[in-house]
């Protein structure tokens, strides 16, 4: 049974750092490509941030994120990063991560993130 579980969210201030993780347990981790996705309130779920499996060569990031936030892996922790720099208000959210494989997906319980002015 494949879990995931996300730590690292929590209060900051606009302009402030936060690294969320994502920790996964169960399969083969770095078979999984591994994706960021957030929730505001009264919003519907968008894609943050994914880096491929294996070597995580590629990443892509959703146009409101990119150039602040950075997704990275460790396959040797079975562990996914979302380091998220210049943070703003806007990025106020539930964020989840999510693996991906042969068309299955797992998901996480989510960590809140909350960023003041």
């Amino acid at each position: 049974q494949v879990q995931l579980a996300e730590s690292g969210g929590g209060l900051v201030s606009a302009g402030g750092s936060l690294r969320l993780s994502c920790v996964v347990s169960g399969g083969t981790f770095s078979s999984y490509v591994m994706v960021w996705f957030r929730q505001a309130p009264g919003k519907e779920r968008e894609f943050v941030a994914s880096i491929a499996s294996r070597s995580g060569s590629r990443t892509f990031y959703a146009d409101s994120v990119k150039g602040r936030f950075t997704i990275s892996r460790d396959n040797a922790k079975n562990t996914v990063y979302l380091q998220m720099d210049s943070l703003k208000p806007e990025d106020t959210a539930a964020y989840s991560c999510n693996a991906q494989f042969g068309g299955t997906n797992y998901w996480g319980q989510g960590t809140q993130v909350t960023v003041f002015s």
